[in-house]
């Protein structure tokens, strides 16, 4: 059996959605009438890998329990490049 492409691989193909006309016309304005697909492949891959990366920290809390909310925060100060007394200690 055959092993489905993963996002971003295999053919393109044409597929039809629904969109708001408004949706349409903020879309087309950002991306010009030629870019409006690579535009929303880039969207539903990011969206996809947000939903994986939600599953692996669901999964991890499963095992190890709930993340520490200022473990959290420290490593997005450090991320964000903020350096604090409480950003060095996580």
């Amino acid at each position: 059996m055959d092993t489905p492409p993963n996002p971003g691989e295999g053919p393109i193909r044409p597929v039809s959605v629904s969109l708001h006309e408004g949706t349409i016309a903020a879309l087309k304005a950002r991306t010009g009438r030629r870019g409006m697909s690579a535009y929303v492949e880039a969207l539903v891959q990011r969206q996809l890998e947000r939903e994986r990366l939600r599953e692996l920290i669901e999964d991890a809390e499963a095992v190890n329990g709930p993340l520490d909310p200022a473990a959290v925060e420290a490593k997005r100060a450090i991320l964000r490049g903020e350096s604090s007394a409480s950003a060095d200690a996580a």
